[in-house]
């Protein structure tokens, strides 16, 4: 009798022991209630596409936080120490050194990449051609009618570039200098104060040179190209026997047809395991983000609007990225 006691006694506890590594599968499989922290950047498809891609998220039962963040360095640097989730809108020609050192680090990971592709490049309206009439090739720049025109009280006789934010980290000062270019470069403190500063230049057709980018509302809205430089290649950024001059980085152009990706806090899958099977799968193109773009700064929608249009505009899609979470 005691043997048959002790018998069920064993058999019970593997029950208990059982159920109890049941459990814990069950609960390694949850999400943590904890918040997925967005950042909030400073040009509009970025703003309104973290909208979008946290309302996606809590479909899936996702808890939310935004904050406002710098999209340098700083953001990867955030996001290596789990205080920012993810950063959906990573352009390489801007953020890629930045986020591959820090993806290198093992602390953030390289989650996902878009279907978009990406040009981040030095721009000029089509009228500037009748004064700089070798564009869109970099050398037409070298030319004294060319830089003259483009200058400005500030630039001691060289021409002005409006260039963007300082926090894009954009490596135009190392490109003036490899290419001796007669260019001062002005920051602009937002995209908004770039495409305010276009508008008023194309209104008077007054010379200007800015900071554009590809997917965006520009080419609906202004007849213009991109300057063309060096094609960039490997080596360009880090190599100074690459290229034209055989002492100086920067001899080229950004690259074309560059990626855009979505990064992580290296524990975002540990930690939230379904919303990161949202999260990766959701996919970007070229006309997503130009919509964004031209549903804000053309159409002067609100954030909150234009993220519901395009949710509601795509809702097969959403539907099949929140469905992932299982």
């Amino acid at each position: 009798m005691k043997k048959l006691f002790l018998m069920l006694c064993a058999v019970a506890m593997l029950a208990v022991a059982c159920g109890d590594s049941s459990d814990s599968t069950s609960d390694s499989a949850a999400d943590s209630a904890d918040p997925i922290v967005i950042p909030i950047h400073n040009w509009t498809s970025q703003i309104v596409g973290a909208e979008i891609v946290g309302q996606i998220l809590q479909m899936s039962g996702a808890n939310v936080e935004y904050i406002t963040s710098d999209s340098g360095a700083p953001v990867y640097e955030a996001m290596c120490l789990g205080d920012v989730s993810l950063v959906h809108e990573v352009w390489e020609s801007s953020f890629g050194v930045p986020f591959e050192e820090n993806v290198a680090k093992g602390c953030v990971v390289d989650a996902a990449t878009h279907d978009t592709k990406t040009r981040e490049e030095w721009w000029y309206p089509a009228y500037l051609v009748d004064t700089c009439p070798g564009l869109p090739n970099w050398e037409a720049l070298l030319e004294e009618a060319c830089y003259s025109a483009l200058a400005t009280p500030d630039t001691d006789g060289n021409a002005r570039y409006l260039g963007g934010p300082v926090e894009w980290q954009k490596k135009d000062p190392e490109r003036i200098a490899a290419l001796n270019l007669p260019v001062t470069v002005v920051n602009a403190g937002s995209a908004d104060a770039i495409w305010a500063e276009l508008a008023a230049a194309y209104a008077s057709e007054e010379p200007i040179m800015n900071f554009n980018w590809t997917p965006n509302f520009i080419d609906a809205v202004y007849d213009g190209a991109f300057v063309e430089f060096p094609d960039y290649e490997d080596g360009c950024f880090d190599d100074p026997a690459w290229g034209t001059n055989p002492d100086s980085t920067y001899d080229c152009g950004n690259p074309k047809g560059a990626y855009l990706k979505i990064g992580t806090w290296e524990g975002f899958e540990a930690k939230w395991p379904n919303a990161y099977k949202v999260l990766t799968s959701i996919n970007f193109t070229n006309l997503d983000l130009a919509t964004m773009a031209a549903q804000g700064d053309i159409d002067g929608m609100s954030v909150a609007d234009n993220a519901a249009k395009w949710l509601a505009d795509n809702s097969d899609r959403v539907d099949a990225w929140v469905a992932t979470a299982g």
